[in-house]
C-alpha cells in the first residue's frame, strides 16, 4: 500500500466509466476497476473493453465478478433474450426495457465493499443526465443516497466518496471531455445487441453516436449502420 489516493472505478467497458477513470485519474487517484459480468447481451465484449482500459490507465488493479443474480431476476432486455432490445427513442422520458431492475445498488455495494477492503478513499461511476432522463438508479438523489449507504454500513474509520462526476452532464459533454483526455474510445463498447459490429440503432448506440456528431468526429468503432442523430 502506498499514500496515494485510491479511487474503485465502476468499468463497464463503456464510454462513460471510461472518462470517469480518466477524471478519477487526473484527479491523482490510483485506479482500482472493477468490472462485472452479470449474464447481459454482451459481456464477452464488454469485459475485453475493460480488460483493455484497465491495462491502457495502468490500473493498480482488475477486479472481474461474474454474477447471475441479475439475469436470474430478469425483467430487463439486456439479459432476458425473449425480451426484445427497442431501437432508439432519444426523446422518450419512459423506463426503457434495457432497465436492469436496480442494477447500479447492486454494483455499488460491490464496489463499497472492494473500496473497503482496499482502503480506497472514492467510488467514480460514469452515470449522466440523459441516463436518468430513464434509468431510476442513475439520478443525483439515488447517488445521495447510496452515500449515506456506504457511511453508515462501513467501519467507522472508513471514508468513502460516491462520485457520480456526469449526473449533470449530457452525452456530448462526456465525449468532449474524454477526448480532451484522451480517453480510448475505440477501447469501449456501448451496443445492446451486438458483440461487433455495434448495431447503430439501440438506444445506447444512438446516444453515443449522436455525440460524437455533435463535436465533429467519428466514432472510432464499426457499426453495421451509422443513422445521423444529430442534435437541431
Amino acid at each position: 500500500m502506498t499514500d496515494a489516493k485510491r479511487a474503485v472505478v465502476l468499468a463497464s467497458g463503456g464510454m462513460d466509466s471510461a472518462t470517469a477513470a480518466a477524471v478519477a485519474q487526473e484527479q491523482g487517484y490510483d485506479l482500482y476497476m472493477l468490472h462485472t459480468s452479470y449474464g447481459q447481451r454482451t459481456e464477452d465484449k464488454e469485459y475485453e473493453c475493460a480488460k483493455a482500459q484497465a491495462e491502457y490507465f495502468n490500473a493498480a488493479d482488475f477486479l472481474h465478478l461474474t454474477t447471475d443474480h441479475l439475469s436470474k431476476i430478469g425483467g430487463s432486455s439486456l439479459t432476458d433474450e425473449e425480451i426484445e432490445v427497442e431501437e432508439a427513442d432519444l426523446e422518450s422520458e419512459e423506463v426503457p426495457t434495457s432497465y436492469v431492475p436496480f442494477r447500479n445498488g447492486n454494483l455499488l455495494a460491490m464496489a463499497i465493499s472492494y473500496a473497503e477492503a482496499y482502503d480506497c478513499d472514492a467510488v467514480f461511476m460514469g452515470a449522466h443526465s440523459e441516463d436518468f432522463s430513464g434509468y431510476p438508479d442513475c439520478r443525483p438523489e439515488f447517488f445521495e443516497a447510496f452515500q449515506q449507504v456506504a457511511t453508515f454500513g462501513t467501519k467507522d474509520e472508513t471514508t468513502i466518496s460516491i462520485e457520480a462526476p456526469f449526473t449533470e452532464w449530457s452525452k456530448t459533454e462526456i465525449t468532449e471531455r474524454g477526448t480532451d483526455l484522451d480517453v480510448p474510445y475505440d477501447l469501449t463498447w456501448s451496443c445492446y445487441r451486438n458483440e461487433e459490429p455495434a448495431c447503430g440503432t439501440c438506444d445506447a448506440c444512438a446516444f453515443r453516436l449522436q455525440a460524437f456528431q455533435n463535436i465533429g468526429a467519428r466514432d472510432p468503432i464499426e457499426y453495421t449502420e451509422r443513422p445521423d442523430y444529430t442534435e437541431e
